[in-house]
């Protein structure tokens, strides 16, 4: 049996007793384990994440099955049957440690590739869209999912005041409101890489590309009457069966497939291929199989694996770069920015973000640091420090300057905010689907949400979405039905 020790590897001689001065006297403050151990416990917690905060997840492998060489030169990608150790993490974005899992919410899909070029970090939710498709409205969307500064409550007002104020946001609220905004378990839900990125081939053709991730173990979803009995019974059901299914030998499995849009094509594309709040249509750019991976290991250790675990959007491998999609080139910033303030400037050091390859730089120093500098801490130097290698340029595009400017996205011949929430309610949903969306859009709708923002909800949103729909959510909360639901 193993010996307790205190950090410093020097043995302790009790669990149960502290120091004293004599049976009945006071601590002493020279029990160094003593101190040592509560002063640790009052520091074990750091920082939460401001969104995805409970989380669950996975290792495993990424494994090759079809040949795609003809479109990136990505090294992990490049042999049918190579496989690529990676790890996964799936978590909720609104709710906080503890909060029932099964609510309805979108769940985060985040994936870390450990290659041989470096870390490859694709981060994603189980929808293909987004709510919002410019940055600087992110931080404004998350406030309006979280607590009231004064109640420290929930608010639907709060939700549906942004949502119905952000007409972007309608082809994602009605995946929310729908039956994926409550999955039965995590095994049970695709993943999506949402945003554009850029594939790139060994002879420099570039290609614009989407992420599906596809569950072998089928779609299946909760009520939402279902869902909230959860919540009640196990608020922690879907981290369970994630833990569980891996530890009694039923590995989850996702195919990766992709959709591929020849550089040339997005300028005049029908709406701007670069908004994260607008899917390809299959008919135009049809999946294409990539791989699979399968979970087969839980992690040792919560806290350190998934808790501390790290997702650097700018983490890209040769051959993988971003795109002009606006929410990209905002994340590539914000995710790296967040793990420096929660787990320290070498965060990178902790194993579960530690790349397989060796890292050679610049940085010095900080807290937490242990790796060694072995020569010089400045570029340029004469004495050996490593070098840039000029032939792995940074992904780049084209595109027709002008002034700098702060403006939306320049509008394609199609684009709408609710031409594809539209597609996906008349053309995707069956007749019960759609009775059950109406059902779950007037439920949340009705839960503390004031009159004129109800009202806004079904004349300026879900009337824009569809008629029928407008005219069924309104009648379900007794509201006036607009003209042209009638």
């Amino acid at each position: 049996m193993d010996k307790t020790t205190t950090d410093g590897g020097n043995p302790v001689a009790s669990d149960e007793y502290s120091l004293t001065a004599g049976p009945g006297g006071p601590n002493l403050l020279q029990d160094a384990y003593l101190v040592e151990k509560l002063a640790h416990f009052v520091r074990e917690r750091i920082p939460d994440r401001v969104y995805h905060v409970k989380g669950f997840g996975g290792f495993g492998t990424f494994e090759v099955t079809h040949d795609v060489t003809g479109f990136t030169k990505a090294a992990f990608l490049n042999t049918v049957g190579k496989r690529t150790p990676m790890l996964a993490r799936i978590s909720l974005v609104a709710g906080e440690e503890g909060y029932p899992d099964t609510d309805r919410d979108v769940r985060g899909f985040a994936l870390k590739f450990y290659t041989e070029e470096g870390n490859y970090d694709l981060v994603g939710n189980n929808t293909p869209v987004f709510f919002v498709r410019d940055p600087m409205k992110f931080p404004d969307f998350i406030h309006s999912q979280e607590r009231r500064p004064e109640t420290g409550l929930r608010d639907n007002n709060m939700q549906w005041d942004f949502w119905t104020l952000s007409p972007e946001s309608a082809h994602q609220v009605t995946y929310l409101m729908g039956d994926r905004g409550t999955p039965r378990t995590l095994r049970h839900m695709n993943g999506y890489g949402s945003d554009t990125y850029m594939w790139t081939n060994a002879g420099g053709e570039r290609f614009w590309v989407k992420y599906h991730w596809k569950t072998e173990q089928g779609v299946e979803n909760f009520s939402d009457a279902e869902a909230k009995a959860m919540r009640g019974t196990d608020p922690d059901f879907h981290r369970r069966d994630l833990h569980d299914a891996i530890a009694r030998g039923e590995h989850p499995a996702w195919r990766l497939e992709v959709q591929l849009m020849p550089y040339a094509d997005a300028p005049d594309y029908r709406f701007n291929p670069f908004d994260i709040t607008k899917i390809w249509p299959h008919a135009d750019y049809p999946l294409i199989p990539v791989g699979r991976f399968v979970l087969d290991r839980n992690p040792t250790d919560f806290f350190a694996e998934i808790n501390q675990v790290a997702f650097d959007v700018a983490n890209f491998v040769p051959g993988i770069g971003p795109s002009p999609d606006r929410m990209v080139l905002g994340r590539m910033f914000a995710y790296a920015d967040s793990a420096r303030y929660r787990n320290g400037a070498n965060y990178m050091e902790l194993p579960v973000n530690r790349p397989l390859t060796e890292v050679h730089n610049y940085n010095k120093d900080g807290p937490m640091r242990h790796g060694r500098h072995s020569g010089p801490v400045y570029a340029p130097n004469s004495y050996g420090g490593p070098k840039a290698d000029p032939r792995f340029p940074d992904a780049s595009w084209s595109f027709e300057g002008g002034e700098i400017v702060r403006t939306a996205y320049e509008a394609h011949r199609d684009d709408d905010d609710f031409m594809q929430a539209r597609m996906l309610y008349r053309d995707v949903l069956d007749a019960p689907a759609r009775d059950r969306l109406a059902g779950n859009i007037a439920g949340h709708l009705g839960d503390g949400v004031e009159r004129f923002i109800q009202q806004r909800a079904i004349d300026g949103y879900w009337s824009q979405v569809d008629p029928d729909l407008g005219r069924d959510v309104a009648q379900r909360l007794g509201l006036a039905v607009p003209a042209m639901a009638r």
